[in-house]
């Protein structure tokens, strides 16, 4: 049985961040995405520490999809290098996994 992960990133704001959780869960290659705005992040960037404020994005979705999940948030992302990182879950509730694994099921035709 496929296992539950997270694919976490960030975005520069919030429109941004909904406009690409809702293309990623529409393609069902999440079951979810939580977007957890008003981050600020302290970062390298071209030689110099940079500031920005942020939106947090975390994916719900199995781990045969976290390759694709990466690749959308690639294709919709704004950032020339995207912070893109596939968390593994130690365990996950039965009845929340099976949920996760029906949503992300492609359509039927």
């Amino acid at each position: 049985m496929d296992r539950a992960v997270f694919v976490y990133t960030t975005f520069p704001g919030i429109v941004e961040a909904e406009a690409a959780a809702k293309v990623i869960v529409e393609r069902r290659l999440a079951a979810c995405a939580n977007i957890v705005p008003g981050m600020i992040s302290h970062y390298w960037w071209q030689g110099q520490v940079e500031r920005s404020e942020e939106a947090v994005a975390i994916f719900k979705t199995r781990v045969s999809l976290a390759e694709a999940v990466s690749a959308a948030i690639r294709e919709l992302h704004s950032y020339e290098v995207p912070a893109i990182s596939v968390i593994t879950l130690e365990s996950v509730d039965g009845d929340y996994l099976q949920w996760l694994l029906d949503a992300t099921k492609p359509a039927a035709s």
